[in-house]
């Protein structure tokens, strides 16, 4: 059975795709010390905090006994040494589901909390935001922030994930203070496996140690946040979400964005400074500083600054048409490709037809 079990809760864009990134190709290197990222590949655990969330809380269906979520708790707790689970969904749990987790894990449990200042996170949430179909404009979303009405989906999903404080506190009651850290993200210009170091502290592992020439999780650039919002826009008209129309995942976020319009270069960059930001990112430190967890990195660190960039107002139409037409010159590349692959398979299935026929 597992020693211990290091569960890393998020927060969202809190440099988790890099720490799951360095987990997922140290494999070998990590089970040298003793230490598994559990499952065989790292969806395992995105399919099972997506069962968790889903079901066995109130209200909900029961977890199903052989379901994702019960295939990662045996297959943790069954290993030796100490298991890792990095999954930023798991943030935002309520406490019954707090509870689930801490009584089915057997190893020591210690949660880790990553997270990064409230200005880069604002910016950082609303470009993520748009590549996961929201039509919602800049000026809407900081004022949904700004407001914290739980009545407002954008408000209450930025603050489920973003809420350091009150994420921490649910968590820490639950598990214990002795197994919770707060673990803070380097700010802009620190060394790039600052990051990596400080986690590698909670797993008490030399950071040297292990290869950090990983995929980066970019972001897009603001002329195509502002192109795929006006989408996401057009694809709503009919009355169905964006990112509820069918392969929209797929094709939109994965396909044309995340594996092209990303790679755009020279576009400007979202900023924010504005005065409420600056003073409820304070807020947010003082608040965590009076919790007294154990931190990994400085809270000082969650302390605001202006994020350099500009408004979205300010991007040109050249710019927004520059950043459409890379898009539909994308999808339309996509298209040829998988019609060429269509055809291929025509062509080999006649093929075959035409051999049966000969030899009959």
């Amino acid at each position: 059975m597992a020693e211990r079990v290091v569960l890393h809760i998020g927060s969202m864009k809190s440099g988790t795709s890099f720490i799951q990134n360095v987990l997922g190709n140290n494999r070998d290197a990590l089970a040298h010390h003793g230490i598994s990222f559990a499952g065989e590949k790292w969806r395992d655990q995105v399919a099972a905090v997506q069962d968790l969330t889903a079901h066995g809380g109130p209200k909900q269906p029961p977890l199903d006994p052989t379901g994702p979520w019960q295939r990662l708790v045996d297959d943790i707790n069954a290993t030796p040494g100490t298991a890792v689970v990095s999954m930023e969904f798991l943030a935002p749990r309520m406490t019954p589901k707090i509870e689930i987790i801490r009584d089915a894990l057997r190893g020591r449990l210690d949660v880790v909390l990553t997270g990064r200042d409230l200005a880069r996170n604002i910016a950082a949430m609303w470009l993520e935001s748009v590549q996961n179909g929201s039509a919602v404009t800049w000026d809407g979303y900081l004022a949904a922030v700004r407001s914290e009405d739980k009545a407002s989906p954008v408000a209450r999903n930025f603050w489920n994930h973003q809420g350091l404080a009150t994420i921490a506190r649910r968590w820490s009651d639950v598990v214990g203070p002795e197994h919770f850290t707060v673990m803070t993200v380097p700010p802009k210009g620190a060394s790039s496996s600052l990051l990596w170091e400080r986690f590698a502290q909670v797993l008490e592992l030399d950071p040297a140690a292990f290869e950090l020439n990983v995929r980066a999780n970019r972001s897009i650039g603001l002329a195509t946040a502002i192109t795929l919002r006006h989408l996401n826009e057009i694809l709503s008209r009919d009355g169905t979400p964006a990112a509820d129309h069918r392969f929209y995942d797929l094709l939109v976020k994965h396909l044309l964005t995340k594996r092209g319009l990303v790679a755009r270069e020279g576009e400007p960059t979202l900023g924010l400074d504005e005065r409420w930001v600056m003073k409820r990112g304070a807020a947010e430190v003082t608040a965590l500083r009076a919790q007294g967890h154990r931190v990994v990195g400085d809270l000082d660190e969650l302390l605001p600054q202006p994020v350099r960039g500009i408004h979205p107002d300010q991007v040109s139409v050249h710019q927004q048409l520059d950043a459409a037409m890379e898009g539909l010159a994308r999808m339309t590349q996509i298209s040829m490709e998988r019609e060429d692959k269509h055809r291929q398979r025509l062509r080999r299935r006649n093929a075959r037809r035409r051999a049966q026929g000969g030899n009959s």
